[in-house]
């Protein structure tokens, strides 16, 4: 769901920028009077726990692969402006880092996963949860479809960016210029894989990290959940949280084993390469992609290099260790980006 640099046009980048930016503005002037409280370490967890998560590629139709964002319970604990501003930061230190997504599409993959997915999942979790009591199963249940949900619009959205780039920028002769594939195709092709696998791995975790703080942490479901009563639990800190992150870290070389690449996301190289072109086809209803990549893809594509591209530092031979060393070294740079911005506050 990550969209690379020359899928969008310039003017589609520029306007999911323009479109993202009054949701920045807003979570910034939201979050700034927190930003010298806990707050800090709440939100650098959670952010740190989106890009983690979204490490773990899942094998999903088709032979592409896809993963969780996290995005259902940060909204859930962090309110829909916390986790806009959590989420952003994740994808941001992705694009530039790592190469996972890319820098004129920054917008976009914002806009489609930290915004509308925040504010799905944080709406829909009020809604169904109302006014349930803070142990029920019904918050439990009102997690998992909104997380399920979420993830679902934002693939919804990152489709429509993607199939509608063949009808408004094409050549003289009509080849396209940008992502090559139209809404007929990009539409099923992203949403089968998300209504499915991905969207049950988002509802696990929404669902999942509810029922364990109903149980560990409470106090932290209060800010959604304001007219449920904590019966006099008290905060124990967020130790669990950074424990259960450590885990995910130490378990990240998993999320290599998952073969394919995702929808969407091939390399210039591969629409020239016979085995990639058939990969490419298989994924998208057997139709065959351009022979070569589109020009303004090809252009774009290059327009930066990430210093570890795909999760894998050049000087390590180690796949798995350069995989572990790269989630070390981003929930490193999300905590640095929170204290920065916590320091700017005070």
């Amino acid at each position: 769901m990550h969209i690379p640099d020359g899928y969008l046009s310039p003017s589609t980048c520029a306007t999911l920028y323009a479109g993202s930016a009054p949701f920045w503005y807003t979570a910034l002037q939201k979050m700034k009077r927190r930003l010298n409280t806990q707050a800090v370490p709440l939100l650098s967890v959670f952010a740190a726990f989106s890009f983690v998560i979204m490490m773990f590629n899942l094998p999903l139709p088709g032979g592409t692969t896809g993963h969780a964002v996290g995005m259902g319970i940060a909204a859930i604990v962090l309110g829909p402006w916390g986790a806009i501003l959590a989420i952003s930061v994740a994808l941001t230190i992705q694009a530039i880092f790592f190469g996972d997504g890319g820098i004129t599409a920054l917008g976009a993959n914002c806009f489609n996963m930290a915004i509308a997915g925040s504010l799905v999942a944080y709406a829909l979790y009020r809604v169904i949860a109302g006014s349930a009591a803070m142990e029920s199963t019904r918050r439990v249940v009102a997690a998992a479809i909104a997380g399920y949900c979420a993830i679902n619009v934002s693939a919804l959205l990152a489709a429509i960016e993607f199939g509608i780039q063949p009808m408004l920028f094409h050549d003289a002769t009509g080849a396209p210029l940008y992502a090559p594939y139209p809404l007929h195709i990009a539409v099923p092709a992203m949403m089968i894989g998300h209504l499915t696998i991905a969207g049950l791995a988002e509802a696990i975790v929404s669902g999942g990290v509810v029922a364990y703080l109903q149980r560990a942490e409470p106090v932290l479901l209060k800010s959604t959940a304001p007219g449920a009563s904590l019966d006099g639990a008290t905060s124990r800190g967020l130790k669990p949280l950074w424990i259960a992150l450590a885990a995910l870290l130490v378990l990240t070389p998993l999320g290599i084993l998952a073969a394919g690449a995702a929808w969407g996301e091939w390399m210039p190289e591969d629409f020239s390469s016979p085995q990639a072109r058939q990969q490419i086809a298989a994924a998208s209803s057997n139709q065959s992609p351009p022979i070569k990549a589109p020009e303004g893809l090809k252009k774009l594509a290059s327009i930066w290099t990430a210093p570890m591209p795909r999760y894998a530092p050049p000087l390590l031979k180690s796949e798995k260790f350069g995989y572990f060393l790269s989630a070390m070294a981003g929930t490193g740079l999300i905590l640095v980006v929170f204290l920065i911005l916590g320091k700017l506050r005070t």
